[in-house]
């Protein structure tokens, strides 16, 4: 069984490295243009959505067969959903940088 602080730290995670990646992908492209930069953000949003909206459910669903821990496991998945705007944001700069 999981505690609150595991919980919490499982969100926090999953959002510091996929913010931690976006970010080298897209200022590794911005400051030297190397197209590999630009070509690991696109991989990194097919792969990280997938993990990252399984991470989610598996939360939700631990929360509903402990529905103590339910409120602690939405607030991790609402700390991983904060990558969402992010995101798309970063998507379109890349997009607007590329030049398409």
């Amino acid at each position: 069984m999981m505690n609150k602080k595991t919980i919490l730290n499982i969100g926090k995670t999953f959002f510091w490295i996929s913010f931690f990646l976006g970010n080298i992908c897209l200022f590794g492209y911005m400051i030297s243009k190397i197209d590999v930069f630009a070509a690991s953000g696109f991989t990194l949003l097919q792969f990280g959505i997938p993990i990252n909206l399984f991470v989610i459910l598996a939360l939700l669903i631990y929360g509903l067969f402990r529905k103590f821990q339910l409120k602690d496991c939405m607030k991790a998945s609402l700390i991983i959903c904060i990558n969402i705007p992010i995101a798309i944001l970063y998507f379109y700069l890349g997009i607007f940088l590329m030049g398409f």
